[in-house]
């Protein structure tokens, strides 16, 4: 039913609802769900009449609250956890197919479902290093919003947001390297647009179309 479902019309419907979510979720601190009216009332109680200036500090600009109950307990944890039960469903279905074309000594059925394996396994591999790369962040945000009194060292922090920020460079490696059909396409789209070669198949499919 796959190709039946999955038409190129639906995948980019999809694809566009998930980059339009990802924008607002994103750009809610922006939208007012900020620490910035915290801080001025600080500075109000605080009586001072120095001109109001923002410390560019992660921790400081960007809201807990928004951190930890809007972003990591509404979108990223039960993702996560979601995804994690349909892969273990996923290679628990592969693993008894297996088992039993294995029985029936049929090969043709064993291949398929090894590759599909193969292609569970690296799909699995990129939801392993998306939660590697994002909860040491949200782990030491919750630290910071259930327990204020505690002090984390900023190089944590650090290392943390650009754990998240490198999540996005992984994705394409593990695709190309794990999976041939993604490897081809990055290939293919490499020699297009950056090193300005033309696809010989495409070239010679429109030179012998010229010629009719």
């Amino acid at each position: 039913r796959y190709k039946s479902m999955v038409t190129p019309r639906r995948a980019a419907v999809a694809i566009a609802c998930c980059w339009i979510v990802s924008f607002l979720v994103g750009l809610t601190p922006m939208f007012g769900w900020n620490n910035l009216n915290k801080m001025r009332r600080t500075q109000e109680l605080n009586s001072s009449h120095t001109e109001f200036v923002i410390t560019c500090q992660f921790e400081t600009v960007i809201s807990m609250e928004y951190m930890v109950y809007f972003n990591f307990f509404v979108w990223v944890l039960p993702p996560l956890l979601l995804m994690l039960l349909i892969y273990l469903e996923v290679f628990n279905l592969i693993r008894k197919q297996l088992n039993k074309k294995v029985s029936s000594s049929s090969n043709d059925p064993q291949k398929y479902y090894g590759k599909e394996l193969k292609i569970a396994k690296s799909l699995a591999l990129v939801l392993f290093l998306f939660a590697l790369s994002w909860l040491p962040l949200h782990v030491l945000n919750c630290i910071t919003l259930f327990c204020p009194s505690c002090q984390t060292p900023h190089i944590l922090t650090y290392i943390a947001i650009f754990l998240t920020h490198g999540n996005s460079a992984m994705n394409p490696i593990v695709y190309a390297f794990r999976i041939k059909k993604f490897r081809t396409a990055f290939l293919q789209i490499w020699n297009q647009y950056f090193c300005c070669k033309t696809n010989k198949n495409a070239t010679s499919t429109t030179t012998a179309e010229t010629g009719n």
